[in-house]
């Protein structure tokens, strides 16, 4: 009973900023409520406390005994929603594929199918000794990455 209130409640609360978006929603067998957003500008502490007040303000407590905890997904963790990809356009991303490939490059393209990354790699010259630097780049299809994550880095 609960489950469904609280996704009525989460619902209503998302649609109130069209800029965040739902990453993942659990409630375990105790009630306690776990919720990750994510926005397309980023996710302020604002937007969690809102998130949080939707909800905690509308589920009767001497109906529910229930815990609570709305938070943002985080730097390290795996995209795992379309728009999350839109979102970091032009980062560095680490991707695992299907296939076992790990490709690092930057992500230069997003639709609703597939990415476009593209990365600089040293290969031996064609003709002579030595290693140039090329460009390279790949299409992949979002049913073809086993993980994504944005790479961190410091200048």
């Amino acid at each position: 009973m609960i489950l469904g209130e609280v996704t009525h409640l989460l619902e209503r609360a998302l649609e109130k900023n069209k800029s965040l978006f739902l990453i993942d929603f659990s409630i375990s067998e105790y009630n306690q409520i776990h919720i990750i957003i994510d926005g397309d500008n980023g996710v302020t502490v604002k937007d969690c406390i809102s998130i949080s007040r939707e909800i905690a303000h509308n589920l009767d407590r001497d109906v529910h005994d229930f815990s609570l905890e709305v938070s943002s997904a985080g730097v390290s963790e795996p995209l795992i929603n379309i728009r999350q990809y839109y979102k970091n356009l032009g980062r560095k991303l680490k991707i695992k594929t299907l296939e076992g490939q790990i490709l690092e490059g930057e992500l230069t393209n997003v639709d609703d199918k597939e990415i476009k990354l593209k990365w600089k790699a040293r290969e031996p010259k064609p003709i002579g000794k030595g290693k140039i630097t090329v460009q390279k780049e790949t299409v992949l299809y979002y049913k073809d990455i086993v993980e994504a994550k944005v790479m961190i880095t410091f200048n």
